[in-house]
């Protein structure tokens, strides 16, 4: 018996980060393609997005304390959602297929999260347990400005 099915390699948002795996192409959607690209800079601070490869949005960013950092790598942008009754996360937050070695109250836990924050006075910095924060005005901007799928490198 002859297999005709195309397989596909895809990355996988688990732990440890950076897993593949493979899996039939016709079990998948129809692909979609992007023109973003989001870098986080850890020793920078600084968030930017790319759209066609030009800088379409940067702002400070908070991250990983040195005892819970934020993973380096290449991940992407899997969820997005608005934010209700948790002011700790400010208004909106993307969830990514990076996790941390912390067990947060993230949902889920361990996941990075991009979100905005309570405490705009930590930002730059590096406050967190490894998500990515950013002041609550820049996250609404690069909420809207990012859709899902959009490639993230953290260095």
């Amino acid at each position: 018996m002859r297999c005709s099915a195309t397989w596909i390699r895809v990355r996988l948002p688990q732990r440890p980060n950076n897993v593949t795996g493979w899996v039939r192409g016709d079990a998948l959607g129809p692909f979609q393609t992007v023109h973003t690209r989001l870098v986080v800079s850890r020793t920078r601070s600084r968030v930017t997005l790319y759209d066609r490869g030009k800088v379409r949005f940067s702002a400070p960013v908070g991250t990983g304390a040195p005892g819970t950092p934020t993973p380096t790598g290449s991940f992407w942008i899997r969820e997005k959602f608005h934010v209700r009754g948790n002011l700790m996360y400010g208004p909106r937050a993307m969830g990514t297929a990076a996790y941390s070695n912390v067990l947060t109250d993230w949902p889920g836990g361990g996941v990075i999260g991009i979100h905005g924050t309570d405490t705009p006075g930590l930002i730059p910095g590096h406050p967190s347990h490894g998500c990515i924060r950013l002041r609550n005005p820049d996250i609404r901007r690069l909420y809207a400005l990012t859709p899902i799928g959009t490639p993230l490198s953290i260095r």
